[in-house]
């Protein structure tokens, strides 16, 4: 093989990676934990004094798993009230797993889900209510099974 072939194979396959290259590259899924990330980062004084209402309470917030249902336990002084708020399952590796859901809470406290609400995996929950115009923000790490 002459040298002129041996040129054209080797543009030949240098073109063929920079074409593979540009395809992942242009194919490639980059998942942000929020699409507002520069909204919530102005906000987040908020999250901060929420989470500081949060532990001066006298428990924190419980999650717990007993066969096909999920409960959460609010503090004891949200016993009775009602709050208003979201709780958001926020799954690290893969947003299609995110869950959002209203805080609904009987009067002792407690809400629960099925688990088929919430597919199987390592979740950050992200509770936010409010009682008496006071603004709450509490995290756990759960898995749910």
């Amino acid at each position: 093989m002459n040298w002129g072939n041996k040129l054209l194979v080797a543009f030949v396959v240098f073109a063929g990676m920079m074409s593979t290259l540009v395809y992942k590259a242009i194919n490639t899924n980059f998942e942000l934990v929020e699409k507002e990330y520069y909204k919530s980062e102005l906000k987040y004084q908020e999250v901060i004094d929420g989470t500081q209402r949060a532990n001066a309470l006298s428990t924190t917030v419980q999650f717990s798993q007993t066969g096909n249902q999920l409960a959460l336990l609010m503090p004891q002084e949200m016993l009775n009230s009602a709050p208003k708020g979201k709780i958001w399952f926020y799954c690290a590796y893969n947003a299609g797993q995110d869950k959002h859901f209203e805080l609904k809470t009987d009067e002792a406290g407690k809400q629960s889900f099925p688990t088929d609400a919430v597919p199987p995996g390592n979740y950050l929950v992200k509770l936010t209510w409010e009682k008496d115009g006071l603004n709450y923000y509490a995290e756990k790490n759960i898995t749910v099974q």
